[in-house]
């Protein structure tokens, strides 16, 4: 009894310690951005990362300590290279969500964050290198993280390529980028943390549409509540102390454990000023587009997937019924 006592605090002590650092790492980031006037140090993506790695401990994101690194600061330079075209800002993504998806495969890595990390020059229009420096020094610092701690221990090293599931995420961004252009939305297409969700979602095993209906709506609360606390707070530090407290109120409620939920509300910090009003709205078409077309492709994936089932296992009992 009292070993099972002592192991359970010891637990408790350890996932609190795992959460305050993440929740730490966050704050950082805003409150030296404030204290130099700049939005520069605000990459919210690595604020999924805190809580992915260090909190949950997704096996997903753990498992290729290397690409941890290389993956986010090889699309961020894939990004920023990007951006420098004189081209329009829907080609500008669609090209760099085909080099991601191309150098992830060359890396045999399914790591999520790095498409965030890749989109983040588009979004933020950035022309100088300090962008990629950070990307790259963040990036190190976290592979280091895992390697000491050894965060990635007992974990399979080498994730499934899914190549058709792959390619129906383009085709399913690609799309939704075509909706955007018809009807003239265009400054906000790429949303980073939508894309992750979709990224993982689509390599998923299952996807129900309750998973669908839940991740979106808290993607879309997630993006409304630091809309407005940052919109009606002027004290940044202030902002992303409620932001994560709230964060964490609305996981619990809607039993999600997603990572995005802490990096959305940072995205109203580094968004041009006349794009954060439509962030809210943007996150909500965004979601039921996506997500819907996700939970179809999954459902048709899955249907195809029990017909050869049902034949095999139709062929193997009447290969084994008497008379044969």
């Amino acid at each position: 009894m009292i070993v099972k006592i002592t192991s359970g605090v010891m637990k408790d002590r350890r996932m609190l310690l795992a959460f305050g650092s993440a929740f730490v790492f966050i704050i950082a980031m805003v409150v030296i951005s404030d204290v130099t006037h700049t939005h520069e140090f605000i990459l919210p993506e690595f604020a999924a990362m805190a809580v992915a790695m260090w909190a949950f401990r997704d096996a997903n994101w753990l498992r290729q300590p290397i690409n941890i690194c290389l993956a986010p600061t090889i699309t961020s330079l894939t990004g920023f290279a990007v951006n420098q075209m004189p081209l329009i800002y829907l080609i500008k993504v669609v090209l760099t969500l085909f080099a991601m998806l191309l150098v992830l495969a060359i890396l045999k890595s399914n790591f999520a964050p790095s498409l965030a990390t890749g989109l983040l020059p588009l979004v933020t229009d950035a022309h100088d290198w300090t962008l990629v420096l950070l990307v790259f020094l963040l990036s190190l610092f976290f592979m280091v993280v895992v390697l000491v701690f050894q965060l990635n221990k007992n974990l399979d090293h080498k994730p499934k390529q899914h190549v058709r599931q792959a390619t129906a995420f383009f085709i399913i961004m690609v799309a939704w980028l075509v909706v955007c252009w018809l009807s003239g939305s265009v400054q906000l297409a790429a949303i980073p943390p939508v894309i992750v969700v979709a990224y993982e979602a689509i390599h998923k095993r299952e996807y129900s549409k309750k998973s669908a209906f839940k991740q979106g709506f808290s993607l879309t609360l997630s993006a409304t509540i630091g809309t407005l606390l940052f919109l009606k707070i002027p004290s940044w530090p202030v902002v992303v102390i409620i932001d994560i407290l709230l964060m964490l109120l609305l996981s619990q409620a809607m039993r999600v454990r997603m990572p995005a939920l802490y990096a959305f509300p940072l995205f109203p910090f580094i968004l041009p000023g006349n794009a954060v009003h439509d962030l809210p709205l943007m996150t909500l078409l965004a979601s039921l587009f996506t997500f819907t077309c996700l939970s179809i492709y999954k459902n048709r994936d899955a249907v195809r997937g029990r017909i050869p089932f049902k034949r095999h296992k139709e062929k193997v009992k009447a290969g084994s019924s008497p008379g044969q």
